[in-house]
């Protein structure tokens, strides 16, 4: 495997799949703004998206993968017939979950959107919407069943690419709402249960290369299925925990009006590097790395473990730099339009300053997991996880009254540095890790370019920053282009100095 090839493979898929994203959500900006109607939608949406983010960004990978890799070193039968058992099981428990909230969604409703429960209108329309796309939930954790097999297979590209489906419909419906109208937030619902079964359907036609479902509901809870379905609770939380801090933070911006859709967009923003910097290579390197741990073969995981943290910290630590410099500018040129108003951009902008300070962090967790799961180890993360969700709720819940919806993604970025500082303090005490010798050098180049790329980038931002006002037509225009500008600035400098080398890229782990 090459790391850096697979890396690209993955992120080049899920960056198309982000820009759609990026173009969905800012046809909902142009025709919802952050309204009463729009914080509804993005509850309704934010549900089974989370899950979506849960379960297919790494954490049914870092359950299944080792288990089903280490069935499939013995024998593709064996691996096969483990696949079935839980295939079987996760559909028929899908299921049942999908029609009891369906059935008791005005409960569900209150308890994720308490803050909508004193209107009337809101709290109806939103158990209306989110009834419609709850069952995106099921589908895209079967879709996730079938990326987790052909990760394993070291095949990347047709699991990066399948979300690219859910934006493809979004846009398309967005595309015809003057016709739509005031049903666009229906149609929009619609939409994303459609692209969940879409996306099974596109998946399966590669999974087939490897594995054939078949429907047996007489099935047996094996010790082996047992010790999966213990990985994967704990590893849905450990692993999807920034998705968790910012469905609490949801929770708690349901009581100010207009901050659920705030924090919406700029994680929209920050989500865009976080699924390279820590998602990509999370995932990556997790088939891989569970091979050699089942081989032990000690030097190649340490080998993989240092280029996978230096890859994320090359690709976070000026994303990081860039979005705090100019986390206004970005908003207004990526959402400032239509009925996204300049109060929304400043809310926006502030909110995705205070996220920006915690996207190494966020990046970290997915890598330092990996790690723990390729060992087959998901109760320390998720203890870690935990305590740190319950950081963030407490700092939350305390400012909130006094510092309002921003105390959001201030309390996520803390609670996140904490969880990933934990995380590698108990890999050093379990011997899981440690730095080979290049390593700080390495470190200190990357923390020297990504400094002058910021120097670089302040520089376009308080020359130029004019053309990427609110009032400012090609304001989207002028981003791109300081983006570009910046990353080549980037690129040239860490070649210069080594901090990047070309061979690299054709280096094999």
């Amino acid at each position: 495997m090459n790391l850096i090839k697979s890396t690209g493979t993955f992120g080049f898929y899920t960056i198309i799949s982000r820009l759609l994203g990026y173009l969905r959500d800012i046809l909902i900006a142009i025709f919802l703004g952050a309204s009463s109607l729009a914080d509804v939608f993005f509850v309704a949406f934010r549900i089974p998206n989370t899950f979506r983010r849960l379960f297919a960004e790494g954490t049914f990978n870092a359950a299944f993968v080792p288990s089903y890799t280490s069935e499939l070193s013995k024998s593709k039968t064996k691996a096969n017939k483990f696949a079935d058992q839980i295939f079987n099981l996760l559909f028929l428990g899908l299921l049942i979950l999908v029609l009891v909230i369906e059935l008791f969604m005005p409960i569900f409703i209150s308890l994720i959107a308490p803050g909508f429960v004193g209107d009337v209108k809101k709290i109806e329309l939103a158990i209306t919407l989110t009834r419609i796309t709850f069952p995106f939930l099921m589908f895209v954790c079967l879709a996730s069943f079938f990326s987790a097999i052909l990760n394993s297979h070291n095949k990347f590209a047709a699991a990066s690419a399948a979300p690219i489906i859910l934006n493809l419909v979004l846009i398309g419906i967005l595309s015809f709402s003057k016709i739509i109208d005031d049903k666009l937030v229906y149609y929009l619902s619609y939409g994303v249960s459609i692209a969940g079964l879409l996306q099974i359907i596109f998946l399966y036609k590669f999974v087939r290369n490897f594995y054939l479902v078949k429907f047996d509901l007489r099935f047996k809870i094996t010790k082996k299925v047992n010790f999966f379905f213990k990985k994967l609770l704990p590893s849905i939380f450990s692993s999807g925990v920034t998705q968790i801090n910012i469905l609490v933070g949801t929770i708690i911006a349901s009581f100010q009006a207009s901050a659920v859709s705030y924090l919406y967009y700029a994680d929209r923003i920050y989500q865009i590097n976080l699924a390279i910097a820590g998602i990509a290579i999370g995932v990556v390197i997790l088939p891989q790395l569970s091979k050699y741990v089942q081989l032990k073969k000690k030097n190649k995981i340490l080998l993989v473990q240092n280029k996978a943290l230096e890859l994320s910290i090359f690709l976070s630590f000026p994303a990081t730099l860039a979005l705090i410099i100019g986390s206004e500018e970005i908003i207004s040129a990526l959402f400032g339009y239509g009925s996204f108003d300049e109060t929304a951009i400043k809310n926006s902008a502030l909110a995705l300053y205070y996220f920006s300070f915690g996207l190494p962090a966020f990046a970290f967790i997915k890598v330092f997991s990996s790690f723990f799961f390729a060992n087959h180890n998901t109760k320390l993360p998720f203890y870690i996880s935990f305590v740190s969700v319950l950081l963030n709720v407490v700092i939350s819940v305390y400012y909130f009254k006094d510092i309002g919806f921003i105390i959001i993604p201030i309390a996520t970025s803390i609670s996140s540095w904490f969880n990933s500082i934990i995380l590698f303090f108990y890999l050093k005490k379990e011997n899981l890790f440690h730095f080979e010798k290049y390593f700080i050098f390495k470190f200190l180049k990357i923390s020297f370019a990504s400094s002058m790329m910021c120097l670089f980038f302040d520089y376009l931002i308080s020359n130029y920053g004019s053309l990427l006002t609110y009032s400012y037509n090609l304001k989207l225009f002028y981003l791109i282009l300081f983006v570009i500008l910046a990353f080549i600035f980037y690129l040239f400098v860490s070649i210069f100095i080594k901090a990047f080398k070309y061979q690299d890229l054709k280096l094999k782990y």
